[in-house]
């Protein structure tokens, strides 16, 4: 066995001449400990709220989404959609055409994006999960066109779930120089009547300002005639997105453009990630502050320990060999608060997920969930643990070898 590792081992449990020594040696390990705790707890909560905010995108955004790289239509015609179009991983293939528009339903009016999309839109999405009302998801019949509208923009419009009269939607016509004598003459006026249902995907971005109808409809409003803003697709059970993701890339080139889910919403998960990273910064430095506890500890131990050094060097030890003691002994301190910490915080997460003891506080359905949601990600741990290893190593070095030379002069 390694002497300095089996003698800081020695010295980490036995009892010293000093309890005092004894008991900021317990202070130190569980200082780092509740450290680790809170890191491992933190970033679990993050994943937590970025795993919930991926659950909303996932019902409403597809799996992969073909865009062009300049512009806003393409037309999905040729021999590479073909080839896309007939991949074995394709279950479902969409066409979508998205545009700004104004809305009026009587006097008030609204902004929005008129998002068109063919008759197989349930079964690319689970639209299904995020639709409220008496009414059902359609998008048109052999009379008129329907419009599904965010709750927030029913709200703004105050049109009620299931509105009476037709919602009027504006666009400007295309290539046409807007008439000053007569604006009204330079737009495309429609119409789009209740389904009877709304959607609500808890995101401002489409609670307030989509509209979901037929795809003839928007090409009619907007005067395209088979030009589309993106194709979404939905893959075969067990495909692998990624490798599919790279495989339609490669086929449309670099005109195009191929998104899975995260990269449809990247702004969103950039902002979290970036919140999670500065939270982990803020408490690694917390980590080194508890961490000169560790330091305390350890000088105290060398002043406890000179006769033992004494003994040692009459043995033939060297300052080198001693100062590895004591450095043993603070990495020692640092792991057990590393393992008790990780330990704890994962206990903490699991009581947090099976009970939800910490609420939000809101109450009645304020916010979506009650409890702060909890996911651990095992890649969290092992930074975690790393970091902690890291910071505890680096936060003795120097300290120890000063004190040696200092305190323990022969």
């Amino acid at each position: 066995m390694n002497l300095p590792f089996y003698i800081a081992r020695r010295y980490l449990f036995s009892k010293k001449k000093h309890n005092a020594i004894n008991i900021i040696s317990g202070i130190s390990v569980c200082g780092v400990a509740l450290a680790t705790l809170a890191l491992v707890c933190t970033l679990s909560v993050f994943n937590g709220f970025q795993d919930m905010v991926a659950g909303f995108f996932t019902a409403f955004d597809p799996e992969l989404k073909i865009t062009i790289r300049e512009g806003k239509v393409f037309e999905p015609q040729g021999a590479a959609f073909q080839e896309v179009r007939s991949l074995p991983e394709i279950g479902v293939w969409t066409e979508t055409l998205e545009e700004n528009a104004m809305v009026q339903y009587k006097d008030r009016q609204a902004m929005a994006i008129i998002k068109g999309v063919e008759d197989n839109f349930e079964e690319l999405t689970s639209i299904d999960s995020l639709l409220y009302g008496a009414g059902e998801f359609i998008l048109h019949d052999s009379i008129v066109d329907y419009g599904v509208l965010g709750v927030e923009l029913i709200s703004e419009l105050g049109t009620g779930l299931q509105f009476v009269d037709p919602l009027q939607v504006y666009a400007p016509k295309r290539n046409v120089r807007v008439n000053m004598a007569n604006p009204s003459a330079s737009f495309n006026r429609d119409y789009l009547f209740s389904p009877g249902v709304v959607f609500v995907v808890n995101q401002q971005k489409y609670d307030a300002r989509y509209i979901l109808t037929s795809l003839s409809f928007a090409r009619n409003l907007f005067n395209y005639d088979t030009e589309v803003s993106a194709v979404e697709l939905k893959l075969k059970p067990g495909a692998d997105v990624t490798a599919v993701q790279r495989k339609i890339a490669r086929i449309l080139g670099d005109e195009f453009v191929v998104l899975d889910r995260y990269e449809q919403q990247a702004d969103v998960f950039r902002i979290m990630e970036i919140e999670k990273f500065i939270s982990y910064l803020f408490l690694t430095f917390i980590l080194a502050i508890a961490c000169f506890n560790v330091i305390g500890s350890l000088s105290m131990l060398i002043l406890d320990k000179r006769e033992d050094v004494e003994t040692l060097r009459n043995l033939g030890a060297d300052d080198r060999l001693i100062a590895r003691i004591f450095l043993f002994e603070g990495r020692l301190i640092s792991l057990f608060g590393a393992l008790s910490g990780i330990v704890l915080g994962l206990l903490l997460c699991y009581i947090q997920q099976r009970f939800g003891i910490i609420s939000l506080g809101g109450g009645n359905g304020s916010f979506i969930v009650d409890a702060y949601p909890v996911s651990v990600h095992v890649t969290d741990v092992v930074l975690i643990f790393i970091t902690v290893i890291t910071v505890g190593f680096l936060s003795v070095w120097y300290p120890v070898h000063y004190l040696t030379r200092r305190l323990l002069k022969k």
